[in-house]
């Protein structure tokens, strides 16, 4: 018993004092994998290693990602004016890892784990300029190495401000978990954003409590799946001191599943505006679902318009894009709106939408075809108060109502239109449409 007592403890004393030297180098590999992993999956970053300085129960090393060519690139110099990518500011990550399968070196800090892994970090932000100035960034992200190489990141940032001249920035305790692996490719994020704003004498800018989750999961066809929820509490913006627009709030929940070759997807959108100047306040809710779309066609897509740039000319994407475009629509899907409703200070708009595009050879798909194999209705409901308004603003509107596209139904005018095999019917009745349109 004595003997088995003594082994543990010297298995103990090897894991706790020689597996740090072993580990160590495990747990760099793992970060520089991940952040490389992170700046792969952006397509416009890259990411270089400064330094690492591996000690046998600790390391600290410094990691800096710049903006190369692509999408973020124009974005950034567009928003700065600057023409020289040199310009660019620089982010740079410092790191202290504290390694081994039981981390004790890191209890000496600020939520410092024995929990068993390849390390346990604490990592501080800042930003390079081009003249080599620095400023730090608020905030702090600590992070736990798994043994399978995954990367569990926490930044937690507690409330403050900071002052530039006539502008005050604030912000309130934000706190953002994100799981990553980079072998399987798989993100698992949540967190919280407290209020931020952004104040000068003139105008201002605030978020009240940003909310999210959700994780994703790579695909063979180039884009990810999963689910995400957004709750936005709210959200103003103010020009000379008065409110110019803004949110009071908004949520967003949607997914998407990959069956086989078929991507299918539903969100679901609320939005309640701020009360807007000469108009009163509009809200929208919004259920919109897409099923059995190709996926190897929306992957083409996806990749064909990352490729473009921020302002790509039409021409040339559509003609990059036709392909893919081909094989979406002959393959076949359907899109649904079942419910997208704009409220109005006058009342509420109502629609409710179902398109189903037919499956078609795609050697002999043709333009001119998909309007023949497309079946389609459409439910709208209009207050009265709003098309009163639209006929005092432009009577031509009246012929609408004349010709039995909006009937009326108490205090709301409806249509109800159907589409298939090239017929269209409004409230029952046929609608002639350009044998051109087929050509």
């Amino acid at each position: 018993m004595k003997k088995g007592f003594v082994a543990l403890l010297v298995v103990l004393a090897l894991v706790v004092l020689i597996s740090p030297a072993i580990i160590g180098r495990l747990a760099e590999q793992s970060v520089d994998e991940n952040i490389n992993w992170a700046a792969r999956e952006s397509g416009d970053l890259v990411v270089s290693s400064d330094s690492f300085d591996r000690g046998w129960f600790s390391s600290e090393g410094q990691h800096r990602v710049e903006v190369k060519e692509g999408n973020l690139k124009a974005m950034v110099e567009a928003l700065g004016g600057s023409a020289d990518s040199g310009d660019l500011p620089v982010l740079v990550i410092n790191t202290r890892l504290d390694h081994g399968l039981i981390p004790v070196a890191s209890m000496s800090r600020e939520k410092g784990s024995l929990a068993p892994g390849l390390g346990s970090a604490v990592s501080t932000l800042s930003v390079e300029f081009a003249d080599g100035e620095a400023v730090e960034l608020p905030g702090t992200i600590y992070s736990k190495v798994g043994l399978s190489g995954e990367l569990q990141s926490n930044y937690v940032l507690e409330p403050g401000s900071h002052e530039d001249g006539d502008t005050t920035a604030s912000w309130g305790a934000t706190d953002i978990d994100v799981t990553t692996n980079p072998n399987s490719g798989n993100v698992v994020y949540s967190g919280n954003i407290g209020t931020l704003s952004i104040v000068d004498e003139r105008d201002s800018f605030t978020i009240d409590d940003l909310t999210f989750s959700g994780q994703q999961s790579p695909t063979k066809f180039g884009f990810a799946t999963g689910e995400m929820k957004l709750v936005l509490d709210s959200l103003s913006i103010s020009k000379n001191g008065a409110l110019s627009g803004g949110m009071k709030r908004m949520s967003i929940d949607g997914a998407t599943t990959l069956d086989d070759d078929q991507v299918s997807g539903r969100t679901v959108l609320e939005i309640e505006s701020q009360p807007l100047p000469m108009f009163g306040e509009i809200s929208v809710i919004a259920d919109i679902s897409i099923e059995e779309a190709d996926a190897a066609a929306i992957g083409g897509l996806q990749q064909t318009i990352d490729s473009l740039g921020i302002d790509p000319d039409a021409q040339e994407m559509f003609a990059l894009m036709e392909d893919d475009l081909k094989r979406l629509f002959a393959s076949g899907f359907s899109v649904r709106f079942d419910k997208l409703d704009v409220g109005l200070p006058m009342g509420t708009v109502t629609t409710k939408l179902d398109i189903q595009i037919a499956e078609e050879d795609l050697s002999t798909f043709e333009w001119t075809s998909l309007l023949l194999g497309t079946e389609a209705s459409a439910d709208i409901s209009v207050p009265e108060a709003l098309v009163d308004m639209a006929l005092q603003m432009n009577p031509q509107a009246a012929a609408v109502v004349g010709m039995g596209f909006l009937e009326k139904n108490g205090d709301v005018y409806e249509m109800a239109a159907e589409y298939k095999k090239g017929l269209l019917t409004i409230n029952g009745a046929p609608v002639p449409i350009p044998m051109g349109a087929f050509q």
